[in-house]
């Protein structure tokens, strides 16, 4: 099995980067104004800028249009660009066209089995997708952050049959996350809540999550 990615997400500082990164984290997640992400696109764009070589910079992005999500992409300068609602396929030829550098991460919310086909019909167009717990098709859409485990028997289906390489998100934490790691055997782990202290990135918990990963992996 290659080496398994760790994506610490929710990122809000280039000091919790720095520190994300020197626990361990292969990728950082910036959430932007969705309108509810707790950064600006210019803190998006300092914290990419700072990312060392090697270091995954993924800019959660709500829009979907495809000038929307390409003017947002260029503004931050991240290196990949994580859609974290249903786009038309426009967008993703416009991004494939307009920031040809920029990877392209699909979160599919894992509401059922259906979620599989789901999988299937955006692999073609995108370079990952990212297995999520959120509910795009409430009342008011909950497009991620829930903190909910879903069927990982449906996000393994998804692994063996994508394409594409799968990171798996939502409700992680250093008790559970090897077991995940183990019925699922996803390209990634994406962690936000499960790192942090009222509201801080926390240092031990960081350090015992990436810990319990790598011992999985």
């Amino acid at each position: 099995m290659p080496r398994l990615r760790i994506k610490i997400c929710c990122i809000t500082s280039v000091e919790e980067a720095r520190c994300a990164v020197e626990a361990g984290a292969d990728v950082l997640g910036l959430v932007a104004r969705m309108p509810s992400g707790p950064i600006d696109d210019a803190l998006i764009a300092e914290i990419a800028a700072a990312a060392p070589d090697g270091i995954d910079t993924f800019l959660l992005t709500s829009a979907t249009g495809p000038d929307a999500v390409a003017d947002h992409v260029r503004r931050c300068g991240t290196t990949t660009v994580q859609l974290v609602d249903v786009v038309p396929i426009a967008t993703y030829r416009e991004l494939r066209k307009s920031c040809p550098s920029v990877a392209i991460v699909q979160v599919l919310h894992v509401t059922g089995p259906a979620t599989v086909d789901a999988a299937h019909a955006v692999a073609p167009y995108v370079d990952t997708l990212l297995l999520d717990s959120g509910n795009p098709t409430a009342a008011i859409k909950e497009l991620g952050g829930t903190g909910r485990v879903h069927d990982w028997t449906i996000s393994r289906r998804i692994v063996e049959a994508a394409a594409v390489p799968v990171f798996l998100a939502r409700g992680l934490n250093a008790g559970n996350v090897g077991a995940a790691i183990r019925a699922v055997r996803p390209h990634g782990v994406d962690l936000c809540s499960g790192v942090r202290a009222g509201g801080e990135l926390d240092p031990d918990k960081l350090a015992a999550y990436i810990g319990a990963v790598r011992e999985a992996a």
